[in-house]
């Protein structure tokens, strides 16, 4: 028995004795967040899988994990041996979890479940859901946290201030703005759970997440009073004062209970979706809940002017460090002894050097088939070594006071197949076509990501993955409300109209397993293109600016349009990121970005 089947028995023998059917561990926090510090990666920890998208249930004689398309060839090799079936969301066949509740439940059972872990929503889906069974919640059982004996403490990081000049406004005007909308909606309480829209709302910064800067905290907004719940300890004596410059009162974290608790006949203004369970329990009855999304996530997705051009200025230092990394990778891969690891790391040290703060998120460096497994993680004793032949792909960000950047490139490392040329082509078209369309107001990515998946669609191919995520400014490198897929994915919340100034990635693929993954990804944001008697039309410019690898290009499957696409940007890219090199690299991307012609 390996040891995650251990801990499973061990988990399974704590639910026999609390008489506990079924517990559910899902991949979160108390605040919802998509990743998580490794205080609160309790389903890592029962089930051995570090994807950041899953579930897991257990029951006393059965367990099972249900993850997403990018991530079924890594969980299908992290639980071998655990005893543990992987449920393929999505896929034929596959219940849900709602549904797989449904059907093997026993008759007034107990599922169990951390209500802090689990939003209000899901509870009271699942309330609704198992009402024919009679089922009874224990959702004070965090029955992981009992077995998990070396477990990480809650992470409370120094809180930091962005000032005004990054942030593109100020927190007061922002403050003022929250209380006018909640006056929209006769609310007397705004109720904020997710970090990142309290740090959008009182520009503050924290490093509470990996690569995420966020602080945990919760937030209570009256017409009167601003109630901050989080570690007094990490809060600078600088930050207090401004803080307290803003109208903001501390309290200890764990007191969001405690103040929940004490609202009477209020109208509270939340979003079920992003707070947990065990709050809105808590609140009593007497409060009228306004159950809306969160008036920040609109707003904080349309950035200002002032954002836009420091996200600009941030991927020309982003753009000079991954052209530096690919000028170093072409040159070195014939002399250097390098692997997966080791080019990340040399990655890293490059955007340091142009003052990024952080990564955005852990860099998926993969070689060859590794890269076929969409979001695989290299681990320094197994990752693999590279060679002067095949792919390379490299899914890589950073954090900088100008911005989130976020930005994939396949590099031939050596000679490619045939095939590989042929996949590596679709997928440059495809993210170009989309990068450079022209949509009518109201369009979200639904309408947009048929634009980008067509050419593959023809020829029997497709990605397992959205084509677009929204990002934030320095926060979080997915953020709603708005992405690009062909399918709604409810609990992604990514569906909304694109707006001006919203950013969105741009990130086609093609995956083959056993063989080879190609992905390109560029950033870009919407602005308007033009007005005219049927409405306004937008368009996207893109703001990633680094050379896109014209080795493996088979330029006679490009039409004109695809040609002329790829030069401009190229045109672009040594324009904005030569004057910032050696002067060896600045020759070198002169070559790597001439135009491309068919003769």
């Amino acid at each position: 028995m390996n040891a995650i089947a251990k801990r499973i028995a061990k988990l399974q023998k704590l639910m026999q004795e609390r008489r506990i059917d079924a517990y559910l561990i899902p991949t979160s926090d108390y605040h919802e967040s998509e990743y998580v510090g490794e205080h609160f990666a309790c389903r890592k920890y029962i089930t051995g899988f570090d994807g950041s998208s899953g579930t897991a249930l257990i029951q006393r004689n059965w367990a099972g994990l249900w993850t997403d398309g990018r991530y079924f060839v890594q969980a299908a090799a992290q639980l071998e041996g655990s005893g543990i079936e992987l449920m393929k969301m999505g896929e034929p066949g596959v219940p849900t979890i709602e549904e797989y509740l449904e059907q093997h439940m026993p008759q007034q059972g107990i599922l169990g479940f951390d209500g802090r872990v689990i939003h209000a929503r899901m509870g009271e889906d699942l309330q609704k859901r198992l009402e024919s069974k009679d089922i009874s919640f224990a959702y004070t059982e965090a029955l992981v946290g009992e077995l998990w004996e070396d477990r990480p403490a809650l992470p409370f990081h120094p809180v930091w201030i962005l000032e005004d000049q990054y942030a593109g406004r100020s927190a007061a005007e922002k403050l003022a703005w929250l209380r006018q909308e909640m006056k929209k909606e006769h609310a007397t309480i705004h109720l904020l759970t997710t970090l990142d829209d309290i740090a959008w709302l009182l520009n503050i910064r924290g490093n509470d997440i990996p690569h995420n800067p966020v602080v945990l905290s919760y937030m209570a907004v009256s017409m009167k009073e601003i109630l901050l719940f989080i570690n007094p300890a990490s809060v600078p004596q600088e930050v207090r004062e401004y803080l307290t410059g803003l109208g903001v009162t501390l309290y200890p974290y764990q007191e969001i209970y405690t103040y929940v608790q004490e609202l009477f006949h209020e109208r509270v203004l939340l979003e079920k979706e992003k707070v947990n369970y065990a709050i809105v329990k808590y609140l009593n009855e007497s409060n009228c809940i306004l159950d809306k999304m969160n008036p920040e996530v609109m707003e904080k997705a349309q950035k200002t002017p002032a954002e836009i051009e420091n996200l600009k200025n941030a991927h020309i230092r982003d753009g000079v460090a991954m052209t530096k990394f690919i000028y170093w990778m072409k040159h070195s891969i014939h002399t250097v002894s390098m692997n997966e690891c080791d080019a990340a790391e040399h990655l890293n040290m490059l955007r340091r050097q142009q003052g990024a703060l952080d990564e955005s998120f852990t860099t998926i460096s993969a070689y060859g088939a590794n890269a076929a497994m969409c979001h695989y993680h290299a681990q320094r004793d197994t990752c693999a070594m590279l060679k002067p032949e095949g792919l390379y792909l490299v899914d890589s960000g950073g954090q900088y006071l100008e911005g989130t950047t976020d930005i994939t490139r396949t590099i031939a490392l050596g000679p490619v197949t045939q095939q590989e040329r042929e996949h590596y082509t679709l997928v440059l078209m495809s993210m170009l076509r989309l990068g450079h369309v022209r949509f009518l107001e109201g369009c979200s990515g639904l309408s947009l990501d048929y634009v980008a998946r067509e050419l593959m669609w023809r020829r029997g191919l497709n990605y397992n993955h959205g084509t677009g995520h929204g990002v934030g400014y320095l926060l979080n490198v997915h953020e709603r409300p708005v992405g690009i897929r062909f399918k709604t994915v409810p609990e992604r919340q990514d569906g909304a109209a694109f707006a001006p100034g919203m950013v969105c990635s741009d990130e086609p693929g093609i995956y083959i397993e056993g063989s080879h993954g190609i992905r390109t990804e560029n950033l870009m944001f919407c602005k308007e293109a033009e007005k005219t008697s049927f409405g306004r039309f937008f368009e996207f410019e893109y703001l990633t600016m680094a050379p896109i690898d014209l080795d493996p290009v088979d330029v006679s499957m490009m039409e004109d349009r695809d040609i002329a696409y790829l030069n401009e940007y190229h045109s672009q890219v040594y324009e904005k990121i030569a004057p910032h090199l050696e002067e060896d690299e600045a020759r070198w991307l002169r070559q790597a970005t001439q135009p491309v012609s068919r003769q």
